[in-house]
């Protein structure tokens, strides 16, 4: 099946992209004390030459002491690193490319296996991280103020520097998703609630407030999943309708696009259809999605952090789906990453040239 629907314009707002394809934000760990080096902006430079669509940053995190576990994830604050994010954005403009920083803050977190931490407690809406890890404390009303304008002052940099769109981290366990998560987020007060709905009432805070900050023509993408790292097969939405009740407070606060994290693209979210996560985000909220999840690999992310390669695959169940108008974009993580030329092969079916993922590659900036 043809990839040419792939290769057409895409427009929102401030984003104008020349193809459908979206690098998928990957954490790379090469900033040291948080600053991105030149090494970092040469490798999203190379994505934008290679003609990837639209590029997400790796996560990046925002002004809060513990937003993060690892020392060498890029900071969003500060003179210095966000001096670093300039010279990548006008790198990826230089080359014709478009980019989006992916804000992001990680919540209550397990201790990084190179033993730093950070210099205060993790903080989250409770202690937990999953239902067995407590490592950190239950953020106060004033911490959540605090973090909510973080967020903001973080928006309103992005637009600053020059880059295109902003992606907000509320998946994968992270601090939103936290909230969102009933076994993390046991909260009392507005924060908290026994349903899904009345625990999206920090993520609608976040976004009202990156919305004030970069002003309603900024496009705003969050990044969500219905799985959590400590159990990934758990839904988070458990039927349409609580799916519902969950997206479009979300969407009504200001999200533009919803990015849609699976680990497998092709599977189904609910029984009875087979939509996948963003094809029912879309038809729920009216709003472009992305798909995410093993695209063009025969393997999944976990099998391959655990050291399984996986190959190329066939596109052609993705493009039913697509030229179904399931979903309007296509986030592409690992053969990127492996190979920043990978979208050009793609266009020019140069399928013999494509190259498969393994773990080395995690290793270096390629």
């Amino acid at each position: 099946m043809s990839s040419e629907p792939l290769f057409k314009p895409f427009s929102l707002k401030s984003l104008n992209i020349k193809n459908r394809i979206v690098m998928a934000p990957m954490t790379r760990s090469f900033s040291p004390n948080g600053i991105p080096t030149e090494d970092v902006a040469s490798y999203y430079s190379r994505r934008a030459a290679g003609d990837v669509g639209l590029i997400l940053s790796e996560g990046t995190v925002i002004d809060r002491p513990s937003s993060s576990n690892d020392a060498n994830v890029p900071h969003f604050y500060g003179e210095e690193a966000l001096n670093g994010w300039k010279k990548v954005i006008d790198g990826v403009h230089e080359e014709g490319g478009s980019m989006g920083p992916q804000i992001w803050h990680m919540g209550i977190m397990a201790n990084h296996h190179s033993g730093w931490t950070p210099s205060v407690p993790f903080e989250g809406p409770s202690e937990y991280n999953s239902p067995n890890l407590a490592n950190g404390v239950a953020m106060t009303e004033a911490d959540i103020a605090e973090t909510i304008l973080a967020f903001g002052r973080a928006a309103a940099d992005a637009k600053k520097l020059g880059f295109d769109c902003l992606e907000l981290h509320g998946a994968h366990g992270y601090l939103i998703d936290q909230f969102f998560w009933e076994a993390t987020n046991n909260r009392t007060d507005q924060y908290g609630g026994k349903t899904l709905a009345e625990r999206t009432r920090f993520a609608v805070d976040v976004i009202k407030e990156v919305r004030k900050q970069v002003g309603e023509d900024f496009t705003i993408i969050l990044r969500l999943s219905q799985f959590k790292p400590a159990d990934y097969n758990f839904k988070l939405a458990k039927t349409p309708e609580e799916m519902e009740s969950w997206l479009l407070p979300l969407s009504e606060a200001g999200v533009d696009i919803f990015h849609c994290s699976q680990r497998r693209f092709w599977e189904p979210e609910f029984e009875g259809s087979d939509l996948n996560f963003a094809g029912w985000a879309k038809k729920i909220t009216g709003k472009p999605t992305i798909t995410v999840g093993s695209v063009g690999l025969t393997g999944e992310f976990l099998a391959a952090f655990a050291g399984e390669s996986s190959q190329p695959s066939s596109l052609d169940e993705l493009m039913r789906r697509f030229n179904r108008g399931d979903f309007d974009l296509v986030a592409v993580g690992r053969p990127i990453l492996a190979d920043p030329h990978w979208v050009e092969k793609i266009r020019d079916e140069k399928t013999e040239e494509l190259v498969g993922f393994s773990k080395e590659a995690l290793g270096v900036l390629l």
